[in-house]
């Protein structure tokens, strides 16, 4: 029986010790700083940080190109003979990894993707639902994993806050206007994946530690998330109190499995430090 192995980006966010526990094959995205081009994963976030201080620009981020999906399939081919391989991919809405998967993909024989329409955390929860079902049913067939993986898609949810409005006006995500009222009233906006793509859906007032807080209890409220498993994702600089109390309300709304990921430096161009965010698989 040919073993599956499972693949996806850099901007899943997943953990090192998960990413070697189940052998998940990542390929990095890009972050771009005065010119120069940082692989995600091998640039640290605090560069990214420090560039903004210094310079007060964010950097730029670049898909996988399709040269790197090339290497990254014909890698996994020497290093795993026989294999399936199942491409758990970054939302093709908001970037063009997953098209250069797809032209990657063209030259290779069991070869599958999936366009999980989601990022970070919402990415990282479909890679390791998949991860834990091949751990959980090793003789499992590739049609019915991927058939399981499909299922899910539309039931993951994402949402997270930037923790800093710097970064969102930096990157002409909002105009100066709305910037100068938004941290008048320090106001930050709840960013949701819809079909795909990043949507601001609520906005809420006050300090990270109490909107934090509120956006679990909205999130918990609105979606039916399965209680085996959670994930709570930050940027550096969110304060370790209220990432403790976060865990407690999560243990307190029933979950048994809590996850910390971290975002890296290509989704931390987008978070700024001190962001929050929250995945999970509505049942």
């Amino acid at each position: 029986m040919k073993r599956i192995i499972l693949s996806t980006e850099s901007g899943a966010d997943l953990p090192k010790d998960l990413v070697e526990k189940h052998q998940i094959q990542v390929v990095p995205m890009h972050v771009i700083m005065d010119g120069k081009d940082y692989l995600d994963g091998k640039v640290s976030v605090e560069d990214v940080f420090q560039f903004y201080d210094r310079s007060k620009a964010i950097p730029s981020t670049a898909a996988t190109n399709v040269h790197e999906y090339h290497d990254l399939f014909t890698n996994i081919r020497l290093k795993y003979p026989e294999n399936i391989i199942i491409h758990i991919g970054y939302t093709s809405k908001a970037s063009a990894s997953f098209q250069s998967a797809v032209i990657a993909a063209e030259d290779f024989d069991d070869l599958y993707l999936i366009d999980t329409l989601n990022v970070t955390g919402g990415l990282g929860a479909v890679v390791m639902y998949a991860a834990n079902l091949l751990e959980e049913e090793p003789e499992i067939s590739h049609e019915y994993l991927i058939e399981k993986i499909y299922s899910i898609v539309p039931k993951t949810r994402l949402a997270f806050l930037p923790g800093s409005l710097d970064f969102l006006k930096a990157g002409g995500r909002v105009s100066n206007l709305a910037y100068i009222g938004g941290a008048l009233l320090k106001i930050k906006p709840c960013i949701e994946l819809k079909e795909g793509k990043l949507v601001s859906t609520r906005k809420y007032r006050g300090k990270m530690d109490s909107v934090a807080e509120k956006l679990m209890n909205d999130y918990f409220n609105e979606y039916d998330i399965d209680r085996k498993q959670l994930y709570l994702i930050y940027s550096i600089g969110l304060d370790e109190r209220i990432k403790e109390r976060l865990e407690e309300v999560s243990k307190e709304n029933g979950f048994e499995n809590v996850r910390w990921m971290q975002a890296g430096a290509m989704i931390s161009t987008h978070a700024g430090p001190g962001g929050f965010g929250i995945a999970g698989i509505e049942r």
